[in-house]
């Protein structure tokens, strides 16, 4: 049995006093796109900065790809890519050196030239020397996303990473993360509110409300919910309001 690419066992965790997420146990398979869901204020966030080790765990453990994110935190982010807000790049660096610092972080000597085929799809390669101050949401937003796939990891974490794009430069993002887990078998947990993508893309869905994993979907029933009018939708309103 494969270890899979991203387990989560009785996480919980919040901020001074206050708890945020309880009890969390979840565990993604190499190959799988993974929905999360949920109102705002849920926790999502939260629950990404666990993932990617920006906010300490009150208890319980994460394990990318085997490795510890407690234990063996340079070994589990060696294996991790992570897309965060736009707004949260730094400005005074050029796209180009944010792409290649994430790169030396991860003791690579290029780039390589499947990320940078994406860029040139995506019609960024034009703002590599730019300041990251000077790009609008979506050109941001794609650079996010870019530094996510740096070296291949095999879990990439992303954040409402379709806001701000095109929709051709969505469709082109789209193809590339299915072509992507299909071959290197690397899985996607997107926090995200768009229902579209969960019903045309995921593996996989889950709902976090009140700082618990509340309900999940198969792909065979995100399927199924899709063929019926607002199926999904409404399935996931009646769980968020039931």
């Amino acid at each position: 049995m494969s270890v899979p690419a991203l387990l989560l066992e009785g996480l919980s965790a919040g901020y001074g006093r206050q708890s945020v997420l309880s009890g969390i146990t979840l565990s993604i398979e190499r190959g799988q796109w993974y929905a999360l869901l949920g109102p705002n204020g849920c926790g999502k966030s939260t629950l990404l900065d666990c993932v990617v080790g920006r906010l300490r765990l009150r208890q319980g453990r994460i394990a990318i790809a085997g490795h510890s994110l407690s234990h063996d935190p340079v070994g589990a982010k060696r294996r991790l890519g992570y897309g965060c807000a736009p707004d949260a790049l730094p400005g005074l660096l050029t796209a180009r050196q944010c792409l290649e610092i994430h790169a030396h972080a991860k003791a690579l000597p290029h780039l390589g030239v499947e990320l940078m085929r994406l860029a040139e799809e995506l019609r960024f390669t034009p703002y590599l020397e730019s300041f990251v101050d000077t790009l609008s949401l979506g050109t941001r937003q794609k650079l996010a996303i870019l530094l996510a796939l740096v070296g291949d990891p095999e879990l990439i974490v992303l954040d409402e990473a379709f806001n701000g794009l095109d929709p051709a430069s969505a469709l082109i993002l789209k193809a590339h993360l299915r072509r992507r887990l299909a071959t290197t078998g690397a899985c996607l947990l997107l926090a995200t509110h768009a229902i579209d993508i969960v019903e045309h893309e995921a593996d996989r869905a889950g709902l976090l409300l009140d700082g618990r994993l509340r309900r999940e979907w198969s792909g065979d029933e995100i399927r199924s919910l899709r063929s019926q009018d607002r199926g999904f939708e409404a399935a996931l309103a009646a769980s968020i309001g039931g």
